[in-house]
């Protein structure tokens, strides 16, 4: 039978998005936006480490924890968070499996992200220096994650061709709907490969963010902000922005518990940052728009920092197959942003980002509440 031109035309369209499946169906995905209230609130999870649910043993227990204790504990504090926090966002961090003890790469990844999806509350992840550690190789764990449902995370920006490492994107989120902010991004997500292990012979330790993805995000980041400076509501200086990778920056070093809130307690080193500093710190201090930045990698560091007016932010250790400490709880990281209440009335820009963790105890113990960044103390116009 003869098929007609458009008809030919529609099933090549279905064909492409067949392919470009993790493309295709982002573009029918619901944009993230500040709720009526005003505000926007991120769960992030670092380090799940997990492997085969049930029969995964934990780490770093007391003893008497030890005969019940598996990643299915991981899952109910996630579930727990969920149900706690009902946050608009969720980001993993990396090592979301301990894929050298999965038998099962793909369904340690479906299994671990499992609460997310279930939740439909949107989510994002970035890979860690474990999630490869595998038959999957580690372009084939973020192709696998992009395809699971309800997540924004793209293997890397459709618009570049050549960009070390899998996992590089950014997410925008509107103002509130109805508002003159509406139709701008108020606020930046920028996400990021920190790599797993160095790759130079000469250069040991763990990898780092390389030039070409400096370069991405300097372009993405004018361009955002080209976008908020101009007409309708042209704004005097840009959104702000947070950054989520996985490795620490070394710029970490430079701080301690006379400057920072939370706790340092890795031994020996203490921050366990590339043996090499790509400076991509420098890079965001010079783009001005990234206010926070996210990391996991280090389980025992839980604390924010700030250093030439960036945050630098652990979440501390999530997950019950990842090393820790017995009696020192596993925790997640929350950020809320909220919005300026304009004077008529409505919501305008971004005008706090505050932080705090949950403790996976009895009552999700609340500490070191703290403001990262204002709009007052900033003194942005």
């Amino acid at each position: 039978m003869k098929v007609v031109g458009g008809s030919n035309f529609f099933l090549e369209v279905v064909l492409l998005c067949l392919i470009l499946f993790p493309i295709c169906s982002l573009a029918e995905k619901k944009p993230l936006r500040f709720g009526k209230g005003g505000s926007f609130k991120i769960l992030q999870v670092a380090d799940m480490h997990y492997a085969d649910g049930k029969t995964t043993p934990c780490r770093d227990v007391f003893p008497e924890q030890m005969a019940t204790c598996s990643d299915l504990n991981t899952t109910a504090f996630l579930e727990r968070m969920i149900h706690a926090e009902k946050p608009d966002l969720i980001v993993f961090t990396g090592d979301n499996i301990y894929a050298s003890d999965s038998t099962d790469a793909a369904k340690s990844l479906d299994a671990a992200f499992a609460p997310a999806i279930s939740s439909n509350i949107p989510w994002a992840a970035v890979l860690g220096n474990h999630d490869q550690e595998s038959a999957l190789s580690r372009e084939g764990v973020m192709k696998h994650i992009v395809k699971l449902n309800n997540t924004l995370s793209l293997v890397n920006p459709v618009e570049e061709h050549v960009i070390d490492g899998f996992g590089n994107y950014n997410l925008e989120v509107g103002g509130v709907e109805g508002s003159s902010f509406e139709n701008k991004s108020v606020l930046n997500l920028y996400f990021l490969d920190s790599g797993d292990y160095s790759r130079v012979p000469s250069i040991p330790g763990y990898g780092w963010i390389k030039p070409s993805q400096q370069f991405w995000f300097e372009r993405t980041s004018k361009r955002l902000q080209s976008a908020y400076t101009a007409k309708p509501e042209a704004q005097k200086g840009p959104a702000p922005g947070l950054a989520y990778f996985h490795i620490p920056l070394p710029e970490l070093k430079s701080l301690d518990k006379t400057n920072f809130t939370g706790v340092k307690q890795e031994n020996g080193i203490g921050i366990s940052s590339a043996s090499v500093n790509s400076g991509f710190f420098t890079t965001m201090v010079s783009a001005g728009d990234v206010k926070a930045v996210f990391n996991g990698h280090d389980h025992l560091n839980d604390f924010c920092g700030n250093l030439t007016g960036i945050q630098l932010c652990y979440a501390g250790g999530f997950g019950y197959h990842a090393y820790g400490l017995a009696g020192w709880a596993r925790r997640a990281r929350v950020v809320v942003v909220n919005l300026e209440k304009m004077e008529k009335g409505g919501w305008g820009a971004v005008n706090s980002i505050k932080t705090w963790k949950r403790l996976d105890d009895q009552h999700l113990t609340t500490i070191d509440s703290q403001v990262l960044w204002s709009k007052s103390s900033a003194g942005t116009p």
